[in-house]
């Protein structure tokens, strides 16, 4: 049987916490943290257990010390507690009216402060430590008119209160730490949580820790510091998404300590554990129509965040029509091409309450035929990633959100998701986005094929292009170069997509028409007037922003012609 140590007396919030870690473990409670604390490190319990953060309190640094003081031993689980406290009245008759006093444990009073400045402004408070007790000694003293208790609705009922008031602190949730002797296996969604020595002063230190988390795609869940009293020096308190045992989350660490801190020795791992969602979470499952790199690259992420995932394809012994009624949302990540009428065929198949998006680079005919041929009541939203499965994470890369009527809480969500790993959100409607894809990929890419076609013609190899290139020419040639090195069904589906992406390419011809007939009749003016004219359209602010990105390009390329 195991062992378990925590803050009594029984009943208390702590106790419930251990009672939920294992219901049949020996619950041992003591009545401070420092019996605690010489209980655990002495071996008496196999485990302890103790708050954290509270929802309306937030975060109890006085058990962040008692970590510091623990040298053995790891935080291993969590346990999340929601409590419904409630006021109740020990005298039949009072209401809150005749109320004079409060009776409750002192942090009972901090999560119910708001209902208490509001409802019993100015009124006693009496912070007990054993409630039951309390009230023997009230009840017995016959001291029971205008008196209350705020503890759980459960524990007052069996106490013998009448309930005058329920749940005075809404949303009130509060986390516990559970402590073994031993580090906790990796599960895949975990957590890390590390506790600095006191650290020297230095010029963004702070910043500097926490990029290196950052370029590695890792996520800081939770982050406070303080000043250690002794020294007042600052301290960090971290938690960050990933296993200690993972690579990036080891090398981070590993960095951190040895060039960023640049002294051994001053991080300690408290311990790695099962994430926790403080945060609610509406979706549990994502089911895939398309198994290609994309919705591998989104279906790793999205199960690193602890949502169930579900891949279907051609080819796969799950069939669409099976994954569909077993999951929350539906992903179609399919080629351009076909997409319109993958949704055609699944879409109705998605029942109330449920919701499609959709990963794709065309938005109108997309999102019509999602939201023809599904029931209203299904949740829709189209998502375009500006990048390939190539890339190690999304931040800092642009993602196109296109939402509809129909886009609720689902979506929201997903989107959230999408932030969280520190993609750039831009929300556009179907038609805009359709638009300026015909600028960032379509035309791109038919021009990239056209001049490739175009030296092919006029006899042009590699050579001749090297020594003849400048550092402005030689952009086209590397967007050309990228185009001819991927996979050709990827930009053939980005040029043949419908929409108003193909206004921009037809319009592009027709410039380009334009310019030719005047280049060829040697129309020195009208050329600068038409430059002149383009540079006061985009603006002195935008090109200068991007003189300076091309300068800082030119200083690397100059480098490798």
């Amino acid at each position: 049987m195991k062992t378990i140590a925590t803050l009594g007396p029984e009943q208390s919030q702590s106790w419930q916490a251990a009672v939920l870690f294992d219901k049949d473990a020996e619950i041992r409670i003591y009545p401070h943290f420092k019996a605690l604390l010489d209980a655990f490190t002495g071996g008496e319990a196999e485990y302890a257990v103790l708050p954290v953060y509270n929802t309306r309190e937030g975060e109890k640094k006085q058990y962040f010390r008692f970590f510091d003081q623990i040298k053995t031993g790891y935080w291993v689980e969590n346990i999340l507690l929601h409590s419904n406290l409630s006021l109740g009245v020990l005298n039949e008759e009072d209401t809150l009216a005749d109320l004079r006093m409060l009776v409750g444990k002192r942090e009972v009073f901090h999560q119910c402060e708001e209902f208490i400045e509001n409802r019993l402004p100015g009124i006693r408070e009496m912070s007990v430590h054993d409630i039951h007790q309390a009230i023997v000694e009230m009840r017995e003293s016959g001291q029971v008119a205008g008196r209350a208790v705020i503890d759980n609705a459960e524990r007052l009922t069996a106490l013998g209160l009448r309930i005058i008031e329920r749940e005075v602190a809404p949303h009130n949730r509060t986390r516990y730490a559970v402590l073994g002797h031993a580090l906790a296996p990796a599960t895949g969604y975990d957590a890390t949580t590390l506790i600095t020595e006191p650290l020297d002063d230095r010029v963004g230190l702070l910043v500097d820790i926490l990029g290196e988390f950052s370029r590695r795609g890792i996520n800081i869940a939770d982050m406070r510091t303080e000043n250690d009293i002794k020294t007042q020096k600052l301290r960090i308190y971290l938690e960050a998404e990933g296993h200690i045992t993972n690579e990036s989350m080891a090398a981070a660490i590993a960095h951190i300590e040895s060039r960023v801190i640049q002294q051994q020795g001053m991080i300690r791992i408290l311990g790695s554990f099962p994430r926790l969602d403080m945060r609610t979470k509406h979706i549990r499952s994502f089911g895939f129509i398309g198994t290609g790199a994309m919705s591998r690259w989104f279906a790793d992420r999205l199960a690193s965040e602890g949502y169930e995932i579900l891949m279907t394809g051609r080819t796969s012994k799950l069939r669409p029509e099976e994954m569909i009624q077993q999951v929350d949302v539906v992903v179609v990540c399919v080629p351009i091409s076909v997409t319109s009428a993958t949704v055609r065929r699944y879409g109705p198949l998605l029942s109330p309450g449920k919701a499609l998006i959709l990963l794709a680079g065309e938005s109108e005919e997309t999102i019509q035929a999602a939201l023809e041929t599904t029931n209203e009541e299904v949740e829709v939203m189209l998502v375009h990633n500006l990048w390939g499965p190539q890339a190690a994470t999304m931040k800092d890369k642009n993602a196109i959100v296109v939402r509809t009527s129909r886009s609720g809480m689902f979506c929201s969500e997903f989107e959230a998701f999408l932030y969280k790993h520190g993609a750039d959100i831009f929300h556009d409607s179907p038609s805009k986005h359709d638009l300026l894809m015909g600028i960032g990929q379509k035309l791109p890419t038919m021009i990239s094929v056209a001049l490739a076609m175009t030296l092919g013609e006029n006899g042009i190899t590699s050579d001749d292009i090297a020594s003849h290139c400048t550092l402005t020419s030689l952009y086209p040639i590397l967007a050309m170069s990228r185009v001819h090195s991927q996979n050709p069904r990827t930009y053939a589906e980005i040029m043949s997509t419908s929409g108003d992406s193909r206004k921009i390419v037809i319009d592009f011809a027709k410039n380009l028409q334009k310019v030719m007939t005047m280049a060829d009749q040697a129309s020195i003016k009208g050329l600068c007037d038409l430059i002149d004219d383009n540079a006061g359209h985009l603006t002195q602010t935008f090109l200068r922003a991007r003189m300076q990105q091309a300068k800082a390009v030119d200083e690397v390329l100059g480098r490798m012609i």
